[in-house]
C-alpha cells in the first residue's frame, strides 16, 4: 500500500540506515554518538570507584602471594577474549563509519591482543621455569613494555585523525580490514620472533624472576606520560560517547601502571595482581560500551520495526473503517435513488403518463446525488479530523429536511412519523450536512427495528426541547424490538451491531460526529416499547 511505502520512507529519513553515503554512522556509532549527562556521571563514578579501590588496595601491595602462576592462564585467556571481541567490534564499526581513526583504535586493541599470548607463554614459572618461549629473563618484560608504549600511541594517533582524515572508500573497506588484521599479526609474529630469538640485545628490565630492574621505571614513567597524553587529546575532543571512555580506560591503565611498577611488591604479590584486574577492567571498558550501545541500538530498532507494524495496522483498519463507512452511508441515499427511479418509471409507464409525479421522482434522484457527494465529503471529514465550515444552524429544519427524505420509506414500511418540536429553540452551532447524517442514521435505525413488529402500529417520534441554558436536545422514539439488556452502552460502540447483517459503524459515525459538535449521544429502552435516541448539541454562541 501507499502508505506503508510512505511511512517506511519517513522512518527511513528520521534514522538512517549505517553506511549511507549521506549519513555516514548516524548517531547509532559510539564514535559519533554524542555525550549525556547522565554519561559523564557514570564515567566519573568509574574512575572514583577505580581510585577508592587503589587507594584500599595500596597498604597491602607489598604482601606476596607465591604460588599463584597457575592464575596466569586463565588470565591472559580472559584478557585476550576480550581484547579480541573489543577489536572484532571496532572493526565492525570501521566497516559501518570508514574512519581511519576507528580502524587505528582497531589494530591498537588488536596487537594487545596478540601481544598477551607469547607474554603468557614466556612467563617464568607459568609453564616452566623459564617460560614456554624459554628466551630469557627479559622476554616477558620486552613485550609487556611493547604493550605499554603502543596502546597508548594508538589511541593518541586516533584521537589526531578522528576529525582530518576522509573515508576510506566503500569498495576498499573490507580490503583494508584484511589487510590490516593480517598487518598487526604479521609484525607481532615478527617482533616476538626477534625478541626470542635476541635475548641477548633486549634492555634490562627485570632484575630477576620477580624485581623490576631500574629500567622498567622508565617504561613505566614513559607509558605513564602516553597515557597522561592520550586523556588530555581526548578530553580536549570529547566530541562523542567512545572518546569519554577512551579516557576512562586511559586512566585506568595510568592506575594499573603505577600500582604494579611503583607500589607493588614486584610480579606476584597483592599489588601486582590487583593491577592485573584493573587492566582486565581496562580492557572490558570499552568493550562493555559496545555491547550496550548495540544492545540499545538493537532495542530501537525493534521498537521502530514494532511502530511501523502497528502504524500500518492502524492505516489498514482506519482505511477498512472508512471503506465500510462509506458503504453503510452510502446505501441509504442510493436505496432512496432507487426507489425514486422505480417511482418515476411507474408514472411514466401509466397509459396516461403523470409527468408532474415523474419529475418530482426524478428532482429527489437528483437531490439524493447531490446527499450522497456530501455524506462521503462529510465521512472524509469526520475520519481527517479536518474542520469543517459550522454556523448558527436551526435544528427544526435540519429535522424537517431528513423526515421529509425518509417519508417514502416511511409510506413503504406502513410507518407513520410524528413530530414534537419545540418552536422556540436557539440555533446550534454546527454543520448541516453532518447533522442531518446523524438524523437520516438515526431514523434508518428506527425503520429497521420497526420492520420486526407486524403485530402493533408502527410509529416514530422525532422530539426537539431545549437542555439546560446551553444545548438542544433531539430524541428518535420508536416502537420497534427495543433494545437487549445491555445494548444501551454498546450499541454506539465500533462494529458492536444488534443486527443480523449489520456492520456496526452507523451509530459510531454518529457518535463521532455529535461529540465533535461538542455534543453527546446516548441511547434508552422505551416504555412500553421501543428504543429511545437521544442527542444534544450546544446552542450558537452568538444565541
Amino acid at each position: 500500500m501507499a502508505f506503508a511505502g510512505e511511512e517506511k520512507r519517513s522512518l527511513l529519513a528520521e534514522r538512517p540506515l549505517l553506511g549511507e553515503e549521506d549519513a555516514v554512522g548516524g548517531g547509532f556509532l559510539l564514535s559519533e554518538m554524542p555525550i549525556e549527562r547522565n554519561q559523564l556521571r557514570l564515567a566519573g563514578a568509574v574512575v572514583a570507584a577505580m581510585l577508592v579501590a587503589l587507594a584500599v588496595t595500596a597498604p597491602y601491595a607489598r604482601v606476596p602471594l607465591p604460588g599463584t602462576q597457575p592464575a596466569l592462564p586463565a588470565y591472559a585467556a580472559a584478557y585476550l577474549i576480550v581484547e579480541l571481541t573489543t577489536a572484532a567490534m571496532l572493526f565492525a564499526m570501521f566497516d559501518a563509519c570508514r574512519k581511519p581513526s576507528v580502524l587505528l583504535l582497531a589494530v591498537g586493541y588488536l596487537f594487545c591482543a596478540l601481544l598477551s599470548v607469547p607474554w603468557a607463554l614466556s612467563f617464568p614459572g607459568v609453564f616452566s621455569d623459564e617460560g614456554l618461549l624459554d628466551a630469557g629473563l627479559q622476554t616477558t618484560a620486552t613485550i609487556s613494555a611493547l604493550h605499554r608504549l603502543l596502546f597508548p600511541a594508538f589511541v593518541i594517533a586516533y584521537a589526531l585523525t578522528k576529525d582530518r582524515a576522509s573515508l576510506i572508500p566503500h569498495r576498499r573497506v573490507r580490503r583494508t580490514i584484511l589487510l590490516a588484521v593480517i598487518g598487526a599479526v604479521a609484525v607481532v609474529s615478527g617482533t616476538v620472533w626477534l625478541i626470542a630469538a635476541r635475548p641477548d640485545v633486549l634492555p634490562r628490565f627485570m632484575d630477576n624472576a620477580a624485581d623490576a630492574a631500574t629500567g622498567w621505571l622508565y617504561v613505566a614513567a614513559v607509558s605513564t606520560g602516553l597515557y597522561l597524553a592520550a586523556a588530555a587529546q581526548l578530553w580536549r575532543r570529547r566530541r562523542a560517547v567512545l572518546d569519554m571512555w577512551l579516557v576512562v580506560v586511559m586512566c585506568t591503565s595510568m592506575i594499573e601502571l603505577v600500582l604494579m611498577a611503583f607500589i607493588s611488591g614486584g610480579r606476584l604479590s597483592l599489588g601486582w595482581w590487583a593491577g592485573r584486574l584493573y587492566g582486565l577492567a581496562s580492557a572490558g571498558t570499552v568493550l562493555v560500551v559496545l555491547l550496550a550501545s548495540m544492545a540499545a541500538v538493537y532495542a530501537r530498532l525493534i521498537h521502530s520495526v514494532a511502530a511501523e507494524s502497528r502504524a500500518r495496522a492502524t492505516r489498514l483498519a482506519t482505511m477498512e473503517a472508512l471503506s465500510a463507512s462509506i458503504a453503510h452511508e452510502l446505501n441509504q441515499p442510493l436505496a432512496s435513488a432507487v426507489t425514486n427511479a422505480n417511482a418515476a418509471l411507474r408514472w411514466l409507464g401509466r397509459q396516461t403518463p403523470n409527468l408532474d409525479e415523474a419529475r418530482a421522482a426524478l428532482q429527489r434522484i437528483a437531490e439524493d446525488g447531490l446527499r450522497g457527494g456530501q455524506v462521503i465529503e462529510s465521512i472524509r471529514a469526520v475520519f481527517q479530523k479536518e474542520a469543517r465550515e459550522r454556523g448558527a444552524l436551526d435544528i427544526n429544519a435540519i429535522i424537517t429536511t431528513a423526515i421529509r427524505r425518509s417519508e417514502d420509506e416511511a409510506r413503504a414500511a406502513q410507518i407513520a412519523i410524528q413530530t414534537d418540536l419545540d418552536r422556540g429553540l436557539p440555533p446550534v452551532n454546527g454543520n448541516a450536512v453532518q447533522l442531518q447524517q446523524v438524523l437520516s442514521n438515526l431514523i434508518a435505525n428506527a425503520f429497521e427495528a420497526m420492520h420486526a413488529v407486524p403485530d402493533r402500529s408502527r410509529v416514530l417520534t422525532v422530539r426537539s426541547r431545549p437542555e439546560g441554558a446551553h444545548e438542544v436536545l433531539v430524541s428518535i422514539e420508536d416502537t420497534g424490538i427495543g433494545l437487549k439488556p445491555g445494548d444501551g452502552a454498546r450499541v454506539l460502540e465500533p462494529f458492536y451491531s444488534t443486527k443480523p447483517h449489520g456492520m456496526g459503524l452507523g451509530l459510531t459515525i454518529c457518535s463521532s460526529i455529535v461529540e465533535s459538535h461538542g455534543g453527546r449521544i446516548w441511547a434508552m429502552d422505551r416504555t412500553p416499547r421501543g428504543a429511545i435516541f437521544r442527542f444534544s448539541v450546544p446552542a450558537s454562541v452568538d444565541a
